[in-house]
């Protein structure tokens, strides 16, 4: 499929500046656990149909080689997302990540059950979300992160707006800012 995309950025923006200050690298450094919304943050938001699979989403490689890293750096990894599917479930699967909830709109019980799966406190959480039944864990969470194509509402109530859309190196973005404040090195 050709087109146009939107380029990874280059971190080095004004935006990114944002990371730095005392306030959000004080909250980075609590991080336990970066649990993320699927449509919107770990995909652009777009479906498409493909003829014997079903519905499915495009993944970036940045964004699942990133989590990967995290969860090496010794970072838990969680998915909430309200939607359900078997292609979501696959890449969950091949990434390894831990905590998968999917199917409920209601995040706020799969926050919970996380909660209790790994004892962490809430200021030891990060969320990326992007739609308005984000908004609770958003309001939760130590560090709560959206991307530039958010609804108004989510984008008044998190800590941080990425520079990359969702899907486009977003995740990536979060979790390289989460293990840089937190000293902890990329595998070579």
């Amino acid at each position: 499929m050709g087109g146009m995309h939107p380029s990874l950025p280059s971190v080095s923006t004004q935006q990114h500046k944002l990371l730095e200050t005392a306030d959000i690298q004080a909250r980075l450094k609590k991080i336990k656990i970066l649990i993320l919304d699927v449509d919107g943050v770990m995909t652009d938001g777009r479906v498409f149909w493909l003829d014997g699979h079903g519905w499915t989403r495009y993944f970036h490689i940045k964004d699942g080689y990133g989590l990967k890293v995290l969860m090496k750096a010794g970072i838990q990894v969680a998915v909430i997302s309200g939607g359900d599917s078997k292609d979501v479930r696959t890449r969950m699967e091949f990434l390894k990540v831990p905590h998968v909830f999917l199917g409920d709109e209601n995040k706020l019980v799969a926050l919970e059950k996380i909660r209790q799966a790994t004892g962490f406190t809430h200021d030891q959480m990060a969320f990326m979300g992007d739609e308005l039944f984000d908004i609770p864990v958003l309001e939760k969470v130590g560090f709560a992160a959206t991307v530039p194509h958010a609804v108004e509402p989510v984008k008044a109530k998190v800590h941080y707006i990425t520079e990359a859309q969702g899907g486009w190196g977003a995740v990536r973005e979060v979790a390289d800012a989460i293990r840089d404040a937190q000293g902890l090195s990329a595998p070579v």
